[in-house]
């Protein structure tokens, strides 16, 4: 008996010789319409032999062979073709199953009674069900050389490739309308309708508007995500909506069974001769065409699985407005689009879907599964359907739970194959690891042949999501792909040349067949690929190959990365790519020794800022470097240092570290090793740190053996020189800047200007120019190397950010706030592109803006920030952090300055409430909240309020401060002005008392708040009544000031002008004299006889002397000194022209005191309205004069308007319209006694 490869060699040969007569269109007198008619049922056979055996070369001559017209193939090449498909059965186990099944299938077929031509089968016309028995020549004496096909239940019974007789065809009647040829896949279970299912009605049907011409749609998309279901969705509503009158569904996977699919729907609904295929097709492509005349059919035509565009080639349906045509393929090639076609992609479910997916399948077995886990698992199968649909049917059939799927899954071990079930759900062919074998094949054989293949192992072990162009033309990688451009199994022993181009035509061929996503236009992330397909690909490698193919993409990417980050986007491209790279290469990075990618992404991590990231990425190195190597391996002490330096910058705890360290690498390395060295650097630094003087020892031992072993000009010695001068800065500013002009020089010389070093050097001097206290000229210096480092380093490094925030602060401190908020803004958005939005720098930013809107006068600006800058807090830090608590506090602060002082006051409150949670009710900021609570609640109103919280604060900070704490002294102040506020005179006079008695026992007599304490004092036992007490008090200050200010200090000339006004209220006519006459004696030989204040204290002495004249005398001359210097409208000359007719009234001269009210009113009138307070008493006045110059008409019209204007402005209530309303009926009731009178 034969096998069942040699059975289906003559299975394969028949086929290929039958149809290249069906395509030539030549009547074939050899092969009955038996086997015209039944050839499909053999196709699927010579599918699956096409598929595996794409471009081998036994199958090509086959075909070059049948397509000559030959009646039948050479020994030599059925024996070729065996031969290769015997090796590939071997080399393929899930191929010779499906070998096997198929040769089984046709040979069990059930054999039927002859039909004739036109006969219907099962309802299709002239359908025939035929058996193939396959026997040798022994079987068949006398038939000759080679094997035999016999079908015999039809008319043809001879060898393989045919010795019988010619059959004659009669003509077949075409099918009735509505009509459908080929099969349309089954609904997959649980079926997802999807966003591209709505993309593809609307692609096809104009989205009811109408086409001109036929709809044509092409959806495309890597192997599996579901292009063939929802074409056969889309096909099935179509068919069962009666949209359509005919419905042709073709498996078009190769030229043949494109164009014999369309031969089979021009038999079946032409009714056209099956012996001519060719023309069979092209009359059905034809009756496609609309005619005039008939009724339009409405025909929807499915070319699913298009491999190649070359296939359709003559095959495309003809324009209609009735037809439709659909089109899935993993291809993205140009010929696919034009001509009316659209490009649909088909990508991967949504989340949402599958989520949906997972649970209702599980759902259909009882399987009733966590959503977070299955959305876990959906993450992990990257959302691809065909891999989502396999994965259930796995954990259906296995029993096994989500999470240990899951972990099968991870398990770098385990083979994706592994991962499939046993029976394939849904009809599905291939499991998923060969989902795209076919794929790769085909795109291995595109231009540049060969590359497409390595190009795609390259790109598995890489970032899924975006990998960097420079990584993959990368030299280390050209030379990867020259290795592996073979079609051995292993590296070619001679590397052909690859060039750039030839690695981006490589990337296009794959992006062709759907394996990637290739966008040139983004060269940061020009290449994305699915992570399963990723995993398909490292499973098909040996693993001398995988170890080699992931230490040259370890070599790609240390070859793109770029010295200087100028670009820190790319530069977390990179470090993606390398997470990944660790992820997927296992130990072979730390194999001979440890690869640098690893320490480079590691300080790449850190240098942006990202310490903690940095100290966690070096921890884990350095436990997988303690794997491999001893405690004294130099890996070992190199990863340490990388772990104790980022250690450092995120805890700040590395002194003992680095210690320990260079203790172990003086031992193992050296005293003069560079790493030692290096080593010694870091502590240094750290001993800066801790004390600048120990700083400073440390290294100057280390520079002078850098010098010795180095060299001057070595760029680690000039580091050093550096630091020194940075731990030199804490003590001696101006000798730290001698360092840095003479390492700036040396810099340049040595390293050249444009060095990062170099750049850093130029920065400290510009720090400082401003902490010398030149802050516009470090404005200048940050603004000038801000362009050389945007220059140099690019806009996003991190040096180049922090000088733009050096730039911004010192324009402030210089004095444009506004400018530097403005700057810190633009910054703002730099920082959220470059590093995000939660970052510490980011924070600091926003924190910075903040600050700097408050002092350029924006406060609700600033307070608008710092509640920003909180809810971005939020999200990094938890809201008992330091930093967060601040934050609030200056958000409290901006509410109060914006004129929100009970908001102001309430966030204190509440921040009070959670500094005692925190930080304990007597720690100093939470006292400090308290302070500021009281505060801004006295500010909102509250006075009373206000004075009770100080009141408890000051014995709360006794309690917990002492008595002479300087916060002690302060609340005393606070609580003294608060109660004053509320009104509480004899509560303020008291605390005065004792903070004056506290501010004299701790600052002495002399200190200025001693001064101002006394002054309060006075101020209120006056306000309480006390005139005698607040003489004495203001006699104290009096003699405090004359000593510590002079005697003619202005402060000192107003105490003693208060003094005497008390001194007078208390009764002491004597020492009021005595000490106004003093006072005026010396205001006029300071000031002159006519200087107001000397005028008024003449005026006043008047008064006091009841000397009438001298008084008006006084306020005579000061008027005219007013209104020559503050015009006649000024507040302080209104003063003086009332007091002027106060005292002419006082002296009798009534019409003289007249004409200066009716001054006074008219200036009030025009300077402060005619319902001002002021302008309403001076109207009473002046009615009040009118009276009492017997002009009581006039008066009593006066003081009707006046009290008509006080009712409207003030109210009946105001004590000024009462007093209106007394002296008018005074008047009204002198009028009536004189009219009596008379």
């Amino acid at each position: 008996m034969m096998t069942g490869v040699e059975i289906a060699v003559g299975y394969v040969c028949a086929w290929l010789v039958g149809q290249a007569r069906r395509v030539a269109g030549r009547a074939d007198a050899e092969v009955d319409r038996g086997l015209d008619a039944e050839l499909d049922r053999v196709h699927a056979l010579v599918s699956l032999v096409s598929r595996k055996l794409d471009q081998d070369p036994a199958l090509q001559r086959a075909e070059e062979e049948a397509e000559t017209g030959r009646e039948e193939l050479t020994q030599r090449t059925r024996r070729r073709l065996a031969d290769s498909l015997e090796d590939a059965v071997e080399r393929d186990e899930q191929f010779a199953a499906a070998l096997d099944q198929l040769v089984e299938e046709l040979q069990a077929g059930e054999p039927a009674a002859e039909t004739g031509a036109g006969d219907e089968v099962e309802g299709h016309p002239a359908r025939l069900r035929w058996q193939v028995e396959v026997s040798t020549t022994e079987d068949h004496p006398g038939s000759g050389d080679g094997d035999y096909i016999d079908f015999r239940h039809s008319t043809f019974h001879g060898p393989v490739l045919g010795k019988g007789t010619q059959n004659n065809y009669f003509g077949r009647v075409p099918a009735a309308l509505p009509y459908q040829v080929g099969r349309i896949p089954p609904q997959a279970n649980c079926f997802q309708t999807r966003a591209e299912a709505k993309r593809l009605a609307a692609t096809l049907t104009g989205g009811g508007t109408t086409v001109v011409g036929s709809a044509a749609g092409v959806l495309t998309g890597m192997g599996g995500v579901g292009k063939t279901q929802l074409a056969a969705h889309y096909a099935r509503s179509a068919w069962q909506s009666g949209e359509v009158d005919l419905l042709v569904w073709i498996t078009a996977n190769n030229a043949t069974a494109a164009a014999s699919g369309c031969a089979q729907a021009g038999i079946e609904v032409c009714g056209a001769d099956p012996k001519y295929p060719q023309q069979a097709a092209q009359t059905f492509l034809a009756r496609l065409q609309p005619k005039p005349q008939e009724r339009p059919l409405r025909w929807l035509i499915v070319f699913d699985d298009v491999t190649d565009p070359a296939d359709m080639n003559g095959l495309w349906p003809p324009a209609s407005p009735h037809g439709r045509t659909l089109v899935t393929t993993r291809r993205k090639d140009a010929a696919l689009s034009g001509h009316g076609r659209r490009l649909i992609e088909v990508g991967l479910f949504t989340p949402e879907e599958s989520l949906a997916y997972l649970t209702a399948a599980l759902a259909d077995h009882h399987r009733h599964e966590n959503g977070d886990l299955l959305a876990a698992l959906a993450e992990d199968l990257g959302h691809l359907p065909l891999a989502l649909a396999q994965a259930a049917a796995y954990i259906i059939d296995s029993r096994e739970t989500v999470t240990a799927y899951r972990e099968m899954l991870a398990d770098r071990t385990e083979k994706l194959i592994d991962a499939a079930p046993d029976v394939l759900p849904d009809e599905q062919t291939l499991p998923l690891a060969a989902a795209w074998s076919l794929s790769i094949e085909r795109a291995d054989t595109l231009r540049p042949v060969g590359l497409a293949r390595p190009m795609l192992q390259l790109t598995a072990f890489l970032n899924a999501n975006g990998i960097p162009l420079d990584v993959l033309t990368s030299q280390p990688a050209l030379t990867c792909l020259a290795h592996r451009a073979s079609t051995s199994a292993e590296p070619s022993d001679e590397p052909v040349a690859v060039s750039p181009q030839d690695a981006g035509r490589a990337l296009s061929a794959l992006h062709r067949l759907s394996l990637i996503d290739h966008t040139p236009n983004s060269p940061q992330q020009a290449v994305r690929v699915h992570q399963l397909i990723q995993r398909a690909t490292r499973d098909a490698l040996t693993p001398r190959q995988h170890d080699q193919t992931a230490l040259a993409a370890a070599d790609a990417l240390i070859a793109a990365w770029p010295t200087t980050e100028r670009d820190t986007a790319f530069a977390q491209t990179l470090r993606a790519n390398a997470q990944a790279l660790v992820h997927h290469a296992g130990s072979v990075l730390y194999r001979p020794e440890v690869h640098t990618v690893l320490y480079r992404m590691g300080t790449s991590l850190g240098e942006t800022g990202q310490a903690t990231a940095a100290r966690d990425h070096f921890r884990r190195i350095t436990e997988a470097v303690l794997q491999r190597f001893d405690a004294d391996h130099p890996a070992t002490l190199t990863a340490r240092r990388h772990l104790v330096r980022w250690e450092g910058e995120a805890e700040g705890t590395t002194g003992k570290a680095y210690a320990d360290l260079v203790t172990d690498q003086t031992r193992v390395l050296g005293a003069d090793h560079p790493d030692t060295l290096a080593t010694r650097a870091d502590l240094a630094r750290v001993w800066g740190e801790w004390s600048p003087s120990g700083g400073q020892h440390v290294y100057r031992e280390l520079l002078a053996d850098q010098i010795r072993v180095l060299g001057p000009d070595h760029p680690d010695t000039l580091a050093t020189r550096a630091g020194l001068a940075a731990v030199l800065e804490r003590e001696d500013g101006s000798a730290a800047t001698q360092l840095y002009h003479e390492l700036l020089a040396d810099q340049i010389r040595a390293l050249g200007a444009d060095h990062p070093d170099t750049l850093t050097t130029r920065a400290r001097l510009a720090r400082r120019r401003g902490k010398g206290g030149n802050a516009a000229g470090a404005a200048e210096a940050y603004a000038e190397l801000l362009a050389e480092q945007t220059r140099v380093l690019g806009a996003d490094h991190p040096d180049t950010l922090t000088t733009r925030a050096d730039l911004a602060r010192w324009r402030g401190e210089a004095g444009d706030a506004a400018g530097a908020a403005t700057a810190y803004a633009e910054l703002l958005e730099h920082m959220i592109r470059v590093v995000g939005a939660d970052h510490s720098h980011t924070l600091t930013t926003r924190n910075n803006l903040a600050r700097w809107r408050g002092r350029a006068g924006d406060a609700a600006g600033a307070a608008e920030a710092y509640a920003d800058l909180l809810e971005h807090m939020k999200r990094v830090l938890n809201t008992d952090h330091p930093h967060f608590l601040k934050a609030r506090s200056h958000l409290a602060h901006w509410q109060g300055e914006a004129g929100d002082a009970a908001g102001a006051a309430k966030t204190y409150a509440d921040l009070w409430e959670h500094r005692v949670r925190v930080n304990g009710p007597d720690s100093s900021d939470t006292l400090h909240c308290r302070d500021l609570a009281a505060h801004w609640r006295g500010l909102a109103g509250d006075a009373v309020g206000a004075a009770e919280a100080y009141a408890e604060l000051l014995e709360h900070r006794l309690r917990v401060q002492g008595p002479d704490h300087p916060d002690i002294l302060t609340t005393r102040h606070d609580l003294a002005l608060w109660r004053g506020l509320a009104r509480d005179a004899i509560g303020a006079a008291e605390a005065y008392a004792a903070l004056l008695e506290h501010t004299l026992r701790i600052q002495g007599p002399d200190h200025p708040d001693i001064l101002t304490t006394r002054n309060n004092l006075a101020v209120w036992r006056g306000a309480m009544g006390d005139a005698a007490g607040a003489a004495e008090a203001y006699a104290a200050l009096l003699a405090d000031q004359s000593r510590a200010l002079g005697a003619d200090h202005p402060h000192t000339l107003s105490t003693q002008a208060k003094l005497a006004a008390k001194r007078g209220e208390a009764g002491d006519e004597a020492g009021a004299m005595e000490t106004g006459h003093d006072l005026l004696k010396r205001l006029t030989r300071m000031l002159g006889a006519d200087h107001p204040q000397t005028l008024t204290i003449r005026a006043s002495l008047a008064r006091m002397q009841e000397d009438a004249a001298e008084a008006v005398e006084a306020y005579a001359r000061m008027l005219a000194v007013q209104k020559r210097l503050l015009g006649a409208d000024h507040p302080d000359t209104l003063t003086t022209l009332n007091n002027l007719a106060g005292a002419r009234a006082w002296a009798g001269d009534t019409a003289g005191a007249t004409g200066a009210y009716a001054e006074l009113a008219d200036h009030m009138v025009r300077a402060q309205g005619p319902d001002h307070p002021g302008t309403l008493a001076t109207q009473g006045n002046l009615a009040r004069s009118h009276r009492e110059a017997g002009n009581l008409e006039h008066a009593i019209s006066l003081y009707e308007q006046t009290l008509a204007h006080c009712v409207r402005a003030l109210g009946e209530g105001d004590p000024l319209t009462r007093a209106i309303r007394i002296d008018l009926a005074a008047a009204v009731a002198q009028r009536e006694g004189r009219d009596e009178a008379s």
